[in-house]
Protein backbone atom coordinates (compact mmCIF):
# COMPACT_ATOMS: atom_id res chain seq x y z
CA UNK A 1 0.00 0.00 0.00
CA UNK A 2 1.21 3.29 -1.04
CA UNK A 3 2.26 5.42 1.90
CA UNK A 4 -0.32 8.60 2.12
CA UNK A 5 1.52 12.37 1.36
CA UNK A 6 3.12 14.33 4.30
CA UNK A 7 2.25 17.53 4.04
CA UNK A 8 3.07 20.68 6.54
CA UNK A 9 1.22 23.49 6.61
CA UNK A 10 2.89 27.25 7.47
CA UNK A 11 0.81 29.91 7.86
CA UNK A 12 -0.05 32.40 10.56
CA UNK A 13 -4.04 32.11 9.95
CA UNK A 14 -5.35 29.83 12.07
CA UNK A 15 -9.25 29.38 9.24
CA UNK A 16 -6.52 28.83 6.37
CA UNK A 17 -4.21 26.20 8.22
CA UNK A 18 -7.94 24.34 9.41
CA UNK A 19 -9.68 24.63 6.09
CA UNK A 20 -6.40 23.27 3.72
CA UNK A 21 -6.09 20.55 6.42
CA UNK A 22 -9.66 19.95 5.76
CA UNK A 23 -9.54 19.53 2.67
CA UNK A 24 -5.96 17.24 2.37
CA UNK A 25 -7.50 15.31 4.79
CA UNK A 26 -10.67 14.54 3.04
CA UNK A 27 -8.58 13.32 0.07
CA UNK A 28 -6.47 11.44 1.79
CA UNK A 29 -2.85 13.28 2.38
CA UNK A 30 -1.83 13.46 5.87
CA UNK A 31 -0.66 16.94 7.77
CA UNK A 32 2.00 16.45 9.63
CA UNK A 33 2.31 19.61 11.38
CA UNK A 34 1.24 23.22 11.20
CA UNK A 35 3.63 26.21 11.80
CA UNK A 36 2.25 29.52 12.20
CA UNK A 37 5.51 31.59 11.68
CA UNK A 38 8.96 30.72 9.30
CA UNK A 39 10.87 29.44 12.40
CA UNK A 40 8.20 27.08 13.25
CA UNK A 41 8.26 25.64 9.89
CA UNK A 42 12.05 25.22 9.65
CA UNK A 43 12.24 23.33 12.73
CA UNK A 44 8.56 21.53 12.00
CA UNK A 45 10.47 20.59 8.45
CA UNK A 46 13.57 19.09 10.09
CA UNK A 47 11.75 16.79 12.56
CA UNK A 48 8.72 15.64 10.82
CA UNK A 49 10.18 15.80 7.36
CA UNK A 50 7.01 16.40 4.85
CA UNK A 51 7.24 15.08 1.46
CA UNK A 52 5.61 18.89 0.66
CA UNK A 53 5.14 22.37 2.52
CA UNK A 54 3.12 24.94 1.99
CA UNK A 55 4.36 27.82 2.81
CA UNK A 56 3.05 31.29 3.42
CA UNK A 57 4.67 34.10 2.22
CA UNK A 58 4.09 36.84 4.89
CA UNK A 59 4.19 35.58 8.57
CA UNK A 60 5.71 36.47 11.58
CA UNK A 61 9.21 36.17 13.08
CA UNK A 62 10.36 34.81 9.34
CA UNK A 63 8.75 35.19 6.34
CA UNK A 64 7.94 32.29 3.95
CA UNK A 65 10.70 33.50 1.50
CA UNK A 66 14.08 33.21 4.14
CA UNK A 67 11.93 29.95 5.41
CA UNK A 68 11.99 28.37 2.24
CA UNK A 69 15.61 29.13 1.47
CA UNK A 70 16.51 27.32 5.11
CA UNK A 71 14.60 23.86 4.31
CA UNK A 72 15.55 23.91 0.90
CA UNK A 73 19.31 24.37 1.90
CA UNK A 74 19.80 20.80 2.73
CA UNK A 75 20.29 17.43 0.53
CA UNK A 76 18.65 16.59 -1.80
CA UNK A 77 14.96 14.55 -0.79
CA UNK A 78 14.25 17.79 1.16
CA UNK A 79 10.46 18.58 0.56
CA UNK A 80 8.77 20.03 -2.24
CA UNK A 81 7.65 23.87 -1.27
CA UNK A 82 4.30 25.43 -2.33
CA UNK A 83 4.11 29.19 -2.19
CA UNK A 84 0.82 30.36 -0.64
CA UNK A 85 -0.37 33.92 -1.40
CA UNK A 86 -3.18 36.62 -2.21
CA UNK A 87 -1.67 38.04 -5.21
CA UNK A 88 -0.24 36.04 -7.96
CA UNK A 89 2.48 38.59 -8.59
CA UNK A 90 3.69 38.68 -5.20
CA UNK A 91 7.56 40.34 -5.44
CA UNK A 92 8.04 37.36 -2.63
CA UNK A 93 6.72 34.41 -4.82
CA UNK A 94 9.94 35.22 -7.43
CA UNK A 95 11.97 35.34 -4.84
CA UNK A 96 10.49 32.34 -3.91
CA UNK A 97 11.03 30.52 -7.15
CA UNK A 98 14.26 31.47 -7.31
CA UNK A 99 15.18 29.97 -4.37
CA UNK A 100 13.69 26.58 -5.05
CA UNK A 101 10.02 26.46 -4.67
CA UNK A 102 8.25 24.49 -7.14
CA UNK A 103 5.50 26.72 -7.69
CA UNK A 104 2.97 28.96 -5.93
CA UNK A 105 -1.27 28.91 -5.23
CA UNK A 106 -3.43 31.30 -4.13
CA UNK A 107 -5.16 31.34 -0.95
CA UNK A 108 -8.44 31.35 -2.79
CA UNK A 109 -7.35 28.12 -4.37
CA UNK A 110 -10.23 25.51 -4.91
CA UNK A 111 -10.11 22.40 -2.97
CA UNK A 112 -9.65 20.28 -6.16
CA UNK A 113 -6.90 22.19 -7.42
CA UNK A 114 -5.60 22.10 -3.63
CA UNK A 115 -4.95 18.47 -3.44
CA UNK A 116 -3.85 18.06 -7.04
CA UNK A 117 -1.47 20.86 -6.68
CA UNK A 118 0.42 18.91 -3.21
CA UNK A 119 0.17 15.64 -5.59
CA UNK A 120 1.96 17.08 -8.80
CA UNK A 121 4.96 18.80 -7.00
CA UNK A 122 5.46 15.27 -5.24
CA UNK A 123 6.23 13.71 -8.35
CA UNK A 124 8.56 16.09 -8.73
CA UNK A 125 6.90 18.31 -11.51
CA UNK A 126 6.80 22.13 -11.39
CA UNK A 127 3.10 23.85 -10.03
CA UNK A 128 3.09 26.91 -12.41
CA UNK A 129 3.16 27.22 -16.03
CA UNK A 130 6.07 29.14 -17.62
CA UNK A 131 3.52 31.57 -19.31
CA UNK A 132 3.27 32.71 -15.40
CA UNK A 133 6.16 32.23 -14.41
CA UNK A 134 7.34 34.42 -17.25
CA UNK A 135 5.08 37.55 -16.37
CA UNK A 136 6.88 37.07 -13.06
CA UNK A 137 10.41 37.35 -14.69
CA UNK A 138 9.02 40.37 -16.70
CA UNK A 139 7.68 41.70 -13.51
CA UNK A 140 11.46 41.70 -10.82
CA UNK A 141 14.54 40.23 -12.81
CA UNK A 142 16.70 42.70 -13.30
CA UNK A 143 15.43 45.37 -11.31
CA UNK A 144 17.97 45.13 -8.74
CA UNK A 145 15.58 43.98 -6.14
CA UNK A 146 16.43 41.55 -2.84
CA UNK A 147 15.84 38.58 -5.30
CA UNK A 148 18.11 35.56 -5.43
CA UNK A 149 19.02 34.91 -9.05
CA UNK A 150 19.46 31.68 -10.56
CA UNK A 151 23.23 32.50 -11.87
CA UNK A 152 23.89 29.02 -14.24
CA UNK A 153 26.68 28.73 -16.87
CA UNK A 154 24.64 27.56 -19.94
CA UNK A 155 28.14 26.46 -21.78
CA UNK A 156 27.83 22.70 -20.05
CA UNK A 157 24.12 22.12 -22.55
CA UNK A 158 24.65 21.05 -26.49
CA UNK A 159 22.53 23.09 -28.85
CA UNK A 160 19.70 21.26 -28.82
CA UNK A 161 19.50 21.21 -25.39
CA UNK A 162 19.44 25.08 -25.43
CA UNK A 163 17.15 25.45 -28.10
CA UNK A 164 14.89 22.92 -25.98
CA UNK A 165 15.11 24.99 -22.96
CA UNK A 166 14.16 28.68 -24.89
CA UNK A 167 11.10 27.29 -26.20
CA UNK A 168 10.50 25.85 -22.74
CA UNK A 169 11.07 29.17 -21.29
CA UNK A 170 8.06 30.62 -23.86
CA UNK A 171 5.66 28.18 -22.45
CA UNK A 172 5.50 25.16 -24.33
CA UNK A 173 4.71 21.70 -23.05
CA UNK A 174 6.72 18.51 -23.64
CA UNK A 175 4.33 17.88 -25.99
CA UNK A 176 4.02 21.06 -27.80
CA UNK A 177 7.95 20.55 -27.60
CA UNK A 178 8.13 16.94 -29.54
CA UNK A 179 5.77 18.31 -31.96
CA UNK A 180 7.66 21.72 -32.87
CA UNK A 181 11.18 19.65 -32.50
CA UNK A 182 10.53 16.61 -33.99
CA UNK A 183 11.06 14.69 -31.48
CA UNK A 184 9.61 12.06 -29.01
CA UNK A 185 7.52 13.21 -26.03
CA UNK A 186 10.00 10.65 -24.27
CA UNK A 187 13.00 12.67 -25.98
CA UNK A 188 11.83 15.62 -25.13
CA UNK A 189 11.46 14.88 -21.09
CA UNK A 190 15.17 13.18 -21.26
CA UNK A 191 16.43 16.57 -22.55
CA UNK A 192 14.10 18.24 -19.72
CA UNK A 193 16.15 16.04 -17.52
CA UNK A 194 19.47 16.44 -18.35
CA UNK A 195 19.45 20.13 -18.90
CA UNK A 196 18.05 20.15 -15.00
CA UNK A 197 21.11 17.74 -14.15
CA UNK A 198 23.35 20.10 -15.94
CA UNK A 199 22.19 23.26 -14.41
CA UNK A 200 22.02 22.03 -10.57
CA UNK A 201 17.93 22.81 -11.19
CA UNK A 202 14.85 21.46 -9.33
CA UNK A 203 12.38 22.18 -11.55
CA UNK A 204 11.05 23.35 -15.10
CA UNK A 205 10.48 27.07 -13.11
CA UNK A 206 13.83 27.58 -11.73
CA UNK A 207 14.67 26.54 -15.85
CA UNK A 208 12.14 29.52 -17.47
CA UNK A 209 14.42 32.33 -14.47
CA UNK A 210 17.29 30.64 -15.78
CA UNK A 211 16.35 31.45 -19.34
CA UNK A 212 15.76 34.72 -19.01
CA UNK A 213 18.99 35.89 -16.28
CA UNK A 214 20.93 34.32 -18.66
CA UNK A 215 19.76 36.28 -21.27
CA UNK A 216 19.01 32.95 -23.46
CA UNK A 217 15.24 34.33 -23.91
CA UNK A 218 14.28 38.36 -23.44
CA UNK A 219 11.67 39.64 -21.53
CA UNK A 220 10.14 41.48 -24.51
CA UNK A 221 9.95 38.06 -26.14
CA UNK A 222 6.65 36.59 -26.24
CA UNK A 223 5.56 33.06 -27.81
CA UNK A 224 2.85 31.78 -29.92
CA UNK A 225 1.45 30.55 -26.72
CA UNK A 226 1.73 32.83 -24.59
CA UNK A 227 -2.47 34.58 -23.88
CA UNK A 228 -3.42 38.30 -23.93
CA UNK A 229 -2.36 39.53 -20.14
Amino acid sequence: MTEPLRVLLADDQTLVRTGFRMILGADGIEVVAEATNGLEAVEAARRTRPDVVLMDVRMPEMDGLEATRRILAGAPGEPRVIILTTFDLDRYVYAALSAGASGFLLKDVTPEHLTAAVRTVRTGDALLAPAITRRLVQRFTRRGGDTAALHRDLASLTPRELEVLGLLARGLSNAELAVRLHLAEATVKTHVARILAKLGLRDRVQAVIVAYETGLVSVGERGAEQSPE
